[in-house]
């Protein structure tokens, strides 16, 4: 590779250097565009409009209209965009990914090529990890686009708002904002609003859960105006490899309660403690799963006081058996998930960070909330469903931003046709990246881990520790509190209040201990926010901050995401990994040449070692996880993109139906009648009656598709055994399936059409499915509301 690219140069530098021009060309505008009056500046949206509107392009537009938004940054923020943020911009404008170490401004970068494509008026998404990111970057980039004459809008899971200077604002808190913007929202700016008038600003702000979930609920809407959102056109993905690779794999899934009781959960709860691991059951980490033997089959059935579970009780029983098992053997508390309030919470395996609303499928989330002895959740039917990967593939225009895209360009290319641009530095790098400190126990790991922290925090060096859990961050500063060393500790539980003290994290002699995901988004300044000059200079010359990892994660772009937390815009910094061999990943994927090496050479537990060897290890482990990773997530795709035609065209046909004139569903309706069925029957009917009828049928039906493709995809796998491809075979079912839909939908349609009566009162103000499908005396007040909205049904649907 070396050789080619010393032949045909470097292609990530002969793409910036094309894009140089017209960098050159921005600048040359800024002196123009620094006499324009504050109303002149605002003018120039509507001027940029209308040369869309006489025959224009985005790209003609691009070094005004990104000479106008430097501009109003210069005035509203009091910063400039660097040359290499236009860079970081025009990438963005382009459809790609832009590479941009942590504190490089990304956030900022953003509302270049947002302003360019919102001049459209079809919208721009900004897409963000967490919601107090999205409240954030709306409070504090939404006085450039105000300056410019743009709405911005701001999506919340449990709120939706409309950045609006005026509401509720005074100056004293205008010149908070622009100094402690980076990680305080002034909340005052935010005026609520509903989501539909969220979706129709310029630009939106919000999470991929709520646009993912919003995408869905408007497929289940029943009137056009119960819809939110109006379109894909544009979307620019923060922390693009955090959202499109770690959390790929999730589908978001809308879903009402089942009605069957959680008895045999409990049940089988009390069962899996007793079994034991090699005679009744075998355990495979890297799968992540848990077979049980012939010998754990008859200790169940002794225990159950049955002859044979598979003839007595049938699939039923073994299902909660197997889950049963693999939340005992698999899931551990404080690691895979928390439990907080009588309720099980998922702590995402990539970022440390808790997700409530989300749940394990298949039965697994309510045996693990057996296992831990809280109220089991009524187990759920699908009614709406997709992946992020096909969510994201619908935008017309799809970018992102992240400081660690390399190790995945792969990835991004082949799934969503992304290529990856590597911006350089406004200042050079200067941070130094010291090798791995290798230990043979986890214990002497730790030791050594504290007699660091107390050494760079005796001489004033501010530390950030990243930890892979909630539990080590929790067992390490038990230990520090014992070495009588001060800290901060950081569990990605309340992301705005820790913000704030990660924004302090470069203080002298801070030490803070952070799961890898807590306070991400947020630049460390060193001295603290707001700088302090003095102390930023004590702390630079005692080495700026170090950061010390304390495990290697699965992926490498995770390690990397944590040293790019020291050594922002030029400031020096440090960098460390402190391993042992009975780390999870060493232990699962690492060599037993290295610890039978450090047994041989009898080095002591507390005794670092450096060795090419084990780092050579650590990268093959890290190496052939993201592979595994890769496969999984490929795999996932290839299925979903079999249902994922199928939800098109069923959402393409419910659309036509939803926004079809009167004449236009009479049409509709008579397509949709069964073979042989009169045309008769849709005589006197009004045109609003049979359009919820049909979107009642189709709705209805869907849902029961969902649970057939699910329960065949579980069943075509078995096929691989009699070599067959479960893809092919699961490819010719869908189609079989679709096709029996179809019919479905028709033959009910021209059925209840018939016997319908004209003035049938269901029929007038019907419900979506999802409101249908339950109950007030069904539902208990403190159960998940099962529209799929996360809150508790009293403070939803049960109000």
């Amino acid at each position: 590779m070396g050789v080619l690219t010393g032949i045909f140069g470097d292609a990530n530098e002969r793409e910036i250097r094309k894009l140089g021009p017209l960098v050159g060309k921005i600048s040359s505008l800024e002196a123009e565009f620094e006499k324009l009056s504050r109303e002149e500046l605002a003018n120039k949206t509507a001027e940029f409009k209308k040369r869309l509107d006489q025959g224009a392009g985005l790209d003609d537009l691009l070094p005004e209209a990104f000479a106008a938004v430097r501009e109003a940054a210069k005035r509203t923020l009091g910063q400039r965009h660097f040359d290499v943020q236009m860079l970081g911009g025009m990438a963005l404008h382009r459809g790609k990914i832009t590479e941009m170490k942590t504190g490089e401004g990304k956030t900022l970068v953003a509302t270049l090529p947002a302003y360019l494509n919102a001049l459209s008026g079809k919208g721009v998404h900004v897409v963000t990890v967490n919601d107090y990111l999205s409240r954030r970057d709306g409070v504090w980039m939404g006085q450039i686009y105000h300056a410019l004459g743009l709405a911005v809008g701001v999506l919340n899971h449990e709120a939706s708002f409309l950045y609006d200077p005026a509401h509720e604002a005074v100056k004293a808190e205008d010149a908070a904002r622009d100094t402690l913007g980076s990680f305080k929202i002034v909340h005052e700016f935010l005026r609520p609003s509903t989501r539909r008038e969220a979706y129709a600003a310029d630009v939106t702000y919000g999470t991929n859960n709520e646009y993912g979930f919003d995408y869905l609920r408007d497929n289940m809407a029943y009137a056009p105006e119960q819809m939110a959102q109006r379109g894909h056109h544009f979307a620019i993905v923060d922390e693009v490899d955090s959202i499109l690779i770690d959390e790929a794999r999730t589908p978001l899934i809308i879903s009402a309660p089942d009605e069957e009781s959680g008895e045999l959960y409990r049940v089988f709860a009390k069962i899996a403690p007793q079994l034991k691991e090699g005679p009744d059951y075998s355990v495979d980490k890297k799968f992540r799963a848990a077979s049980i033997t012939e010998e754990g089959i008859e200790k169940i059935e002794r225990i159950l006081g049955i002859a044979n579970i598979y003839t007595e009780k049938g699939v039923k029983y073994v299902h909660h058996l197997e889950q049963a098992l693999r939340a005992q053997a698999l899931f551990g508390r404080d690691k895979d998930y928390v439990v907080r309030g009588g309720e099980v919470i998922i702590v995402d395996e990539f970022t440390g960070r808790l997700m409530p609303g989300r749940r394990w499928s298949e039965g697994l989330h309510q045996a693990v909330e057996a296992k831990e002895g809280v109220m089991v959740q009524k187990e759920s039917r699908t009614l709406a469903t997709v992946t992020f990967q096909n969510y994201f593939r619908m935008y017309e225009k799809l970018a992102g931003m992240t400081g660690t895209a390399s190790t995945s360009a792969e990835e991004f290319h082949k799934v969503y046709n992304l290529d990856v641009l590597e911006i350089p530095t406004n200042k050079p790098m200067v941070r130094i990246d010291h090798p791995d400190r290798v230990y043979q126990t986890e214990a002497g790991k730790l030791k050594a881990v504290a007699q660091e922290l107390k050494e760079r925090h005796e001489k004033g060096q501010p530390v950030l520790v990243g930890t892979i859990s909630i539990e080590k961050n929790e067992r390490l500063s038990e230990i520090l509190k014992r070495e009588g060393v001060p800290h901060e500790v950081l569990n990605a539980k309340n992301h705005e209040q820790e913000a704030e003290i990660i924004a302090q994290a470069g203080g002298i002699g801070r030490v803070t201990l952070a799961t890898n995901i807590a306070g991400r988004g947020v630049d460390i300044i060193l001295g603290g926010n707001p700088p302090d000059p003095e102390g930023a200079e004590l702390v630079r010359s005692s080495g700026g901050l170090f950061v010390l990892g304390t495990e290697r994660h699965e992926a490498r772009r995770i390690d990397n995401q944590l040293r790019g937390r020291s050594g922002r815009q030029g400031d020096p910094g440090e960098t460390r990994f402190f391993v042992s061999l009975e780390d999870e990943l060493m232990r699962i994927f690492g060599s037993e040449r290295v610890k039978n090496m450090m047994g041989k050479l009898g080095i002591a537990e507390d005794e670092p070692i450096e060795a090419k060897l084990v780092s050579k290890a650590i990268e093959s482990a890290q190496e052939k996880i993201e592979g595994f990773n890769f496969d999984a997530r490929k795999h996932v795709l290839e299925y979903d993109d079999v249902m994922n035609k199928q939800r098109k065209a069923i959402y393409d046909r419910r659309k036509k139906i939803l926004f079809a004139s009167a004449d236009g569903i009479k049409e509709i309706a008579k397509e949709n009648l069964a073979e042989g069925a009169s045309e008769e029957i849709l005589k006197g009917k009004e045109p609003d009656l049979l359009r919820q009828l049909l979107l009642q049928t189709i709705d209805l039906l869907w849902i029961e598709h969902l649970e057939a493709m699910e329960y065949m995809r579980s069943s075509v796998r078995l096929r691989a055994y009699g070599q067959r491809d479960p893809l092919i075979e699961y490819k010719n079912e869908a189609i079989q399936l679709f096709r029996q839909l179809e019919a479905s939908i028709k033959l009910q349609f021209s059925h209840l059409a018939e016997h319908l009566n004209v003035q049938h009162p269901m029929m007038h103000n019907a419900e979506p499915v999802k409101h249908s499908m339950f109950d007030k005396k069904k539902v208990g007040r403190n159960d998940p509301c099962p529209c799929g909205s996360g809150k508790k049904y009293k403070r939803c649907h049960g109000k």
